[in-house]
Protein backbone atom coordinates (compact mmCIF):
# COMPACT_ATOMS: atom_id res chain seq x y z
CA UNK A 1 0.00 0.00 0.00
CA UNK A 2 1.10 3.17 -0.93
CA UNK A 3 0.26 6.69 1.38
CA UNK A 4 1.36 9.92 -0.49
CA UNK A 5 4.10 8.11 -2.49
CA UNK A 6 5.92 6.12 0.00
CA UNK A 7 5.67 2.15 0.73
CA UNK A 8 3.70 2.03 4.11
CA UNK A 9 2.62 -1.55 5.08
CA UNK A 10 3.10 -5.25 3.43
CA UNK A 11 0.36 -6.30 0.69
CA UNK A 12 -2.88 -7.49 1.13
CA UNK A 13 -5.16 -9.34 -0.95
CA UNK A 14 -8.41 -8.14 0.20
CA UNK A 15 -8.49 -4.31 -0.65
CA UNK A 16 -11.65 -3.01 1.04
CA UNK A 17 -15.02 -4.96 2.39
CA UNK A 18 -18.70 -4.58 2.01
CA UNK A 19 -21.40 -4.68 5.23
CA UNK A 20 -21.04 -8.33 4.89
CA UNK A 21 -17.79 -9.08 4.36
CA UNK A 22 -17.45 -9.08 0.76
CA UNK A 23 -14.45 -8.03 -1.61
CA UNK A 24 -14.73 -4.95 -3.23
CA UNK A 25 -12.34 -4.13 -5.44
CA UNK A 26 -10.21 -1.08 -6.29
CA UNK A 27 -11.42 1.42 -8.79
CA UNK A 28 -8.24 2.29 -10.77
CA UNK A 29 -6.08 5.34 -10.83
CA UNK A 30 -4.97 6.56 -14.40
CA UNK A 31 -6.99 6.83 -16.79
CA UNK A 32 -5.84 8.51 -20.05
CA UNK A 33 -6.16 7.52 -23.14
CA UNK A 34 -4.26 6.63 -26.26
CA UNK A 35 -5.65 7.94 -29.71
CA UNK A 36 -4.57 8.21 -32.99
CA UNK A 37 -4.15 11.83 -32.99
CA UNK A 38 -2.92 12.23 -29.29
CA UNK A 39 -6.71 14.16 -28.42
CA UNK A 40 -8.06 13.17 -25.30
CA UNK A 41 -10.21 10.10 -24.49
CA UNK A 42 -13.25 9.07 -23.18
CA UNK A 43 -11.28 10.42 -19.43
CA UNK A 44 -8.37 11.92 -18.64
CA UNK A 45 -6.23 14.06 -20.54
CA UNK A 46 -4.83 14.21 -24.26
CA UNK A 47 -1.54 14.24 -24.78
CA UNK A 48 -0.93 10.79 -25.50
CA UNK A 49 -0.81 10.05 -29.35
CA UNK A 50 -0.14 6.56 -30.79
CA UNK A 51 3.49 6.58 -31.45
CA UNK A 52 5.86 2.96 -31.94
CA UNK A 53 8.33 2.27 -29.37
CA UNK A 54 6.73 5.11 -27.05
CA UNK A 55 4.47 3.13 -24.67
CA UNK A 56 5.45 0.24 -22.14
CA UNK A 57 3.09 -2.59 -21.10
CA UNK A 58 3.60 -3.93 -17.38
CA UNK A 59 1.94 -7.28 -16.67
CA UNK A 60 1.73 -10.19 -14.74
CA UNK A 61 1.08 -13.61 -16.20
CA UNK A 62 -0.93 -14.56 -13.14
CA UNK A 63 -3.61 -11.89 -13.45
CA UNK A 64 -6.68 -12.42 -15.41
CA UNK A 65 -6.91 -8.08 -16.16
CA UNK A 66 -3.38 -8.06 -17.20
CA UNK A 67 -3.74 -11.24 -19.53
CA UNK A 68 -6.57 -9.54 -20.92
CA UNK A 69 -4.49 -6.87 -22.23
CA UNK A 70 -1.65 -9.05 -23.51
CA UNK A 71 -4.19 -10.84 -25.41
CA UNK A 72 -5.23 -7.38 -27.17
CA UNK A 73 -1.75 -6.62 -27.85
CA UNK A 74 -0.95 -9.88 -29.49
CA UNK A 75 -4.73 -10.03 -31.82
CA UNK A 76 -4.05 -6.43 -32.98
CA UNK A 77 -0.37 -7.38 -33.82
CA UNK A 78 1.12 -4.85 -31.46
CA UNK A 79 4.25 -7.01 -30.54
CA UNK A 80 6.58 -4.17 -32.08
CA UNK A 81 4.65 -1.23 -31.13
CA UNK A 82 4.68 -1.83 -27.40
CA UNK A 83 7.45 -3.33 -25.46
CA UNK A 84 6.36 -5.40 -22.42
CA UNK A 85 7.69 -6.67 -18.91
CA UNK A 86 6.61 -9.22 -16.68
CA UNK A 87 7.07 -9.31 -13.29
CA UNK A 88 7.55 -12.21 -11.24
CA UNK A 89 4.76 -14.62 -10.20
CA UNK A 90 4.84 -15.17 -6.31
CA UNK A 91 3.72 -11.65 -4.31
CA UNK A 92 5.97 -10.70 -1.74
CA UNK A 93 5.31 -8.19 1.23
CA UNK A 94 5.99 -4.93 -0.92
CA UNK A 95 3.71 -6.63 -4.22
CA UNK A 96 5.01 -7.26 -7.23
CA UNK A 97 8.34 -7.61 -7.96
CA UNK A 98 10.73 -7.68 -10.89
CA UNK A 99 13.30 -10.70 -11.21
CA UNK A 100 14.77 -13.74 -12.26
CA UNK A 101 12.18 -16.14 -12.15
CA UNK A 102 11.54 -18.05 -15.83
CA UNK A 103 9.29 -15.82 -17.67
CA UNK A 104 10.08 -12.83 -15.81
CA UNK A 105 11.66 -9.97 -16.57
CA UNK A 106 13.73 -6.92 -14.44
CA UNK A 107 13.06 -3.73 -15.05
CA UNK A 108 15.36 -2.36 -17.75
CA UNK A 109 13.42 0.76 -18.51
CA UNK A 110 13.12 2.21 -15.37
CA UNK A 111 14.94 0.27 -13.35
CA UNK A 112 12.34 -0.36 -10.74
CA UNK A 113 12.74 -3.36 -8.17
CA UNK A 114 9.16 -2.91 -7.40
CA UNK A 115 5.87 -2.23 -9.38
CA UNK A 116 5.01 0.80 -6.93
CA UNK A 117 7.72 2.16 -7.59
CA UNK A 118 6.79 3.05 -10.76
CA UNK A 119 3.45 4.42 -9.22
CA UNK A 120 5.49 6.69 -7.20
CA UNK A 121 7.57 7.62 -10.36
CA UNK A 122 4.28 8.87 -11.59
CA UNK A 123 2.61 10.35 -9.19
CA UNK A 124 4.61 11.34 -5.91
CA UNK A 125 1.68 11.79 -3.71
CA UNK A 126 0.04 8.61 -5.03
CA UNK A 127 -2.08 6.73 -2.31
CA UNK A 128 -3.64 2.96 -3.43
CA UNK A 129 -2.36 -0.11 -4.26
CA UNK A 130 0.06 -0.68 -7.18
CA UNK A 131 -1.82 -3.32 -9.51
CA UNK A 132 -1.26 -4.83 -13.03
CA UNK A 133 -1.82 -4.12 -15.65
CA UNK A 134 0.38 -0.66 -16.17
CA UNK A 135 0.26 1.00 -19.36
CA UNK A 136 3.51 3.36 -19.43
CA UNK A 137 4.54 6.39 -21.45
CA UNK A 138 8.88 6.42 -21.97
CA UNK A 139 8.43 9.72 -23.26
CA UNK A 140 6.65 10.95 -20.29
CA UNK A 141 7.69 8.72 -17.85
CA UNK A 142 4.34 8.37 -16.26
CA UNK A 143 1.50 6.29 -16.71
CA UNK A 144 -1.14 6.30 -19.11
CA UNK A 145 -3.53 4.04 -17.66
CA UNK A 146 -3.81 0.97 -15.05
CA UNK A 147 -7.16 0.17 -16.27
CA UNK A 148 -7.81 -3.08 -18.45
CA UNK A 149 -10.72 -2.59 -19.71
CA UNK A 150 -9.57 1.09 -20.97
CA UNK A 151 -6.14 -0.82 -22.09
CA UNK A 152 -7.75 -3.27 -24.17
CA UNK A 153 -9.86 -0.89 -26.16
CA UNK A 154 -6.90 1.27 -26.35
CA UNK A 155 -4.75 -1.84 -28.04
CA UNK A 156 -8.45 -2.57 -30.51
CA UNK A 157 -8.60 1.29 -32.07
CA UNK A 158 -6.08 3.64 -30.24
CA UNK A 159 -3.24 3.00 -32.51
CA UNK A 160 -4.84 3.55 -35.85
CA UNK A 161 -2.81 2.36 -38.43
CA UNK A 162 -0.09 1.09 -36.30
CA UNK A 163 -2.41 -2.11 -35.27
CA UNK A 164 -3.83 -4.90 -37.30
CA UNK A 165 -7.11 -3.16 -39.01
CA UNK A 166 -8.27 -6.34 -39.92
CA UNK A 167 -9.26 -7.49 -36.75
CA UNK A 168 -12.25 -5.59 -34.56
CA UNK A 169 -12.62 -6.60 -30.93
CA UNK A 170 -15.39 -4.09 -30.62
CA UNK A 171 -17.44 -3.93 -33.66
CA UNK A 172 -19.81 -1.11 -33.79
CA UNK A 173 -22.61 -3.82 -34.62
CA UNK A 174 -21.87 -5.43 -31.62
CA UNK A 175 -21.12 -2.92 -28.98
CA UNK A 176 -24.55 -3.03 -27.26
CA UNK A 177 -24.20 -6.77 -26.89
CA UNK A 178 -20.93 -7.15 -25.73
CA UNK A 179 -21.38 -4.32 -23.18
CA UNK A 180 -24.75 -5.96 -22.18
CA UNK A 181 -22.50 -9.67 -21.64
CA UNK A 182 -19.46 -7.95 -19.84
CA UNK A 183 -21.66 -6.18 -17.27
CA UNK A 184 -23.29 -9.96 -16.51
CA UNK A 185 -19.92 -11.79 -16.99
CA UNK A 186 -17.79 -9.34 -14.64
CA UNK A 187 -19.56 -9.73 -11.14
CA UNK A 188 -20.94 -13.35 -11.36
CA UNK A 189 -17.70 -14.69 -12.80
CA UNK A 190 -14.28 -12.91 -13.68
CA UNK A 191 -14.70 -10.69 -10.19
CA UNK A 192 -17.07 -13.79 -8.67
CA UNK A 193 -14.04 -15.90 -8.42
CA UNK A 194 -12.65 -13.08 -6.34
CA UNK A 195 -15.45 -12.55 -4.36
CA UNK A 196 -16.12 -16.08 -3.36
CA UNK A 197 -12.12 -16.41 -2.77
CA UNK A 198 -11.80 -13.52 -0.42
CA UNK A 199 -14.75 -13.51 1.67
CA UNK A 200 -14.46 -13.32 5.11
CA UNK A 201 -18.09 -14.20 6.35
CA UNK A 202 -19.90 -17.16 4.89
CA UNK A 203 -22.93 -15.36 3.73
CA UNK A 204 -20.98 -13.10 1.54
CA UNK A 205 -19.10 -16.17 0.19
CA UNK A 206 -22.17 -18.18 -0.20
CA UNK A 207 -23.56 -16.22 -2.38
CA UNK A 208 -20.45 -15.17 -4.71
CA UNK A 209 -20.09 -18.85 -5.34
CA UNK A 210 -23.73 -19.38 -5.97
CA UNK A 211 -23.40 -16.71 -8.89
CA UNK A 212 -20.17 -18.28 -10.21
CA UNK A 213 -21.89 -21.66 -11.45
CA UNK A 214 -25.19 -19.72 -11.82
CA UNK A 215 -23.14 -18.24 -14.84
CA UNK A 216 -21.06 -21.08 -15.83
CA UNK A 217 -24.18 -23.14 -16.15
CA UNK A 218 -25.54 -20.31 -18.48
CA UNK A 219 -22.32 -20.16 -20.46
CA UNK A 220 -22.59 -23.65 -20.81
CA UNK A 221 -25.88 -23.18 -22.66
CA UNK A 222 -24.87 -20.49 -24.66
CA UNK A 223 -21.68 -22.17 -26.37
CA UNK A 224 -23.64 -25.30 -27.11
CA UNK A 225 -23.67 -23.79 -31.18
CA UNK A 226 -20.44 -21.96 -30.61
CA UNK A 227 -18.29 -21.04 -32.11
CA UNK A 228 -17.66 -17.53 -29.80
CA UNK A 229 -20.15 -15.88 -27.69
CA UNK A 230 -21.39 -13.29 -29.98
CA UNK A 231 -20.79 -15.55 -33.33
CA UNK A 232 -17.66 -16.70 -35.77
CA UNK A 233 -15.30 -14.13 -34.74
CA UNK A 234 -13.84 -13.42 -31.16
CA UNK A 235 -14.37 -10.39 -29.69
CA UNK A 236 -13.63 -8.26 -26.59
CA UNK A 237 -16.27 -10.26 -24.56
CA UNK A 238 -14.16 -13.67 -25.13
CA UNK A 239 -11.07 -12.31 -24.43
CA UNK A 240 -12.60 -11.18 -21.04
CA UNK A 241 -14.16 -14.93 -20.50
CA UNK A 242 -11.49 -16.54 -21.23
CA UNK A 243 -8.88 -15.22 -18.88
CA UNK A 244 -10.98 -16.52 -16.21
CA UNK A 245 -11.97 -19.74 -17.59
CA UNK A 246 -8.42 -20.80 -18.31
CA UNK A 247 -7.27 -20.03 -14.68
CA UNK A 248 -10.54 -21.84 -12.69
CA UNK A 249 -9.05 -25.51 -12.50
CA UNK A 250 -5.97 -24.49 -11.58
CA UNK A 251 -6.40 -22.04 -9.18
CA UNK A 252 -10.57 -21.24 -8.51
CA UNK A 253 -11.22 -24.53 -8.34
CA UNK A 254 -9.25 -25.37 -5.22
CA UNK A 255 -7.60 -22.03 -3.69
CA UNK A 256 -10.66 -19.88 -4.15
CA UNK A 257 -13.26 -23.17 -2.83
CA UNK A 258 -15.41 -22.56 -6.27
CA UNK A 259 -15.22 -26.75 -6.59
CA UNK A 260 -19.03 -27.21 -7.00
CA UNK A 261 -17.73 -28.38 -10.44
CA UNK A 262 -14.25 -28.35 -11.97
CA UNK A 263 -14.41 -26.52 -15.65
CA UNK A 264 -13.17 -29.85 -17.23
CA UNK A 265 -16.70 -31.16 -16.23
CA UNK A 266 -18.51 -28.56 -18.96
CA UNK A 267 -18.03 -29.98 -22.11
CA UNK A 268 -18.88 -26.44 -24.28
CA UNK A 269 -16.62 -24.45 -22.05
CA UNK A 270 -13.95 -27.05 -22.31
CA UNK A 271 -14.71 -26.68 -26.28
CA UNK A 272 -14.86 -23.01 -26.35
CA UNK A 273 -11.12 -22.99 -24.23
CA UNK A 274 -9.61 -25.23 -26.93
CA UNK A 275 -10.69 -22.80 -29.63
CA UNK A 276 -10.03 -19.76 -28.34
CA UNK A 277 -6.29 -21.30 -27.27
CA UNK A 278 -6.30 -22.22 -31.20
CA UNK A 279 -6.53 -18.64 -31.95
CA UNK A 280 -2.90 -17.75 -33.09
CA UNK A 281 -0.87 -15.67 -30.05
CA UNK A 282 -3.35 -16.81 -27.48
CA UNK A 283 -1.49 -19.63 -26.08
CA UNK A 284 1.67 -17.53 -25.76
CA UNK A 285 0.16 -15.40 -22.90
CA UNK A 286 -0.86 -18.11 -20.78
CA UNK A 287 1.99 -19.48 -18.03
CA UNK A 288 0.06 -21.86 -15.79
CA UNK A 289 3.23 -22.30 -13.92
CA UNK A 290 3.00 -18.44 -13.57
CA UNK A 291 -0.67 -19.16 -12.66
CA UNK A 292 -0.34 -21.62 -10.13
CA UNK A 293 2.94 -20.29 -8.57
CA UNK A 294 1.19 -16.91 -8.28
CA UNK A 295 -1.99 -17.98 -6.54
CA UNK A 296 -0.67 -20.41 -4.30
CA UNK A 297 1.45 -17.52 -2.89
CA UNK A 298 -1.25 -15.58 -1.44
CA UNK A 299 -0.05 -16.05 2.44
CA UNK A 300 -3.92 -15.39 3.60
CA UNK A 301 -5.49 -18.30 1.23
CA UNK A 302 -2.26 -20.50 1.96
CA UNK A 303 0.04 -19.82 4.70
CA UNK A 304 2.34 -22.74 4.13
CA UNK A 305 3.25 -22.08 0.32
CA UNK A 306 2.78 -25.44 -1.24
CA UNK A 307 2.45 -25.61 -4.81
CA UNK A 308 -0.59 -28.37 -5.63
CA UNK A 309 0.98 -30.83 -8.25
CA UNK A 310 -2.46 -31.30 -9.83
CA UNK A 311 -4.68 -30.53 -11.41
CA UNK A 312 -4.38 -32.22 -14.66
CA UNK A 313 -4.76 -29.98 -17.89
CA UNK A 314 -3.63 -32.27 -20.44
CA UNK A 315 -7.59 -31.67 -21.83
CA UNK A 316 -6.12 -27.98 -22.68
CA UNK A 317 -2.74 -29.21 -23.70
CA UNK A 318 -0.61 -27.90 -20.63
Amino acid sequence: MLVNGKWTEDWQPVQAKDEQGGFVRQISSFRNWITPNGSAGPTGEGGFAAEAGRYHLYVALICPWASRTLIARKLKKLDDVVSVSVVEPTLTDQGWRFGDYPGSNRDELNGATYLHELYSLADDDFTGRATVPVLWDKKRRTIVNNESAEIVRMFNSGFGALADQSIDLYPQDLRADIDALNERIYPSLNNGVYRAGFATTQIAYTEAYGGVFAMLDDLETRLADGPFLLGAQPTEADIRLFVTLVRFDAAYHGLFKCNLRRLSEYPNLMAYLNRVLAIPGIRATVNIDHIKKGYYSIRSLNPNGIVPDGPDLSDLGF
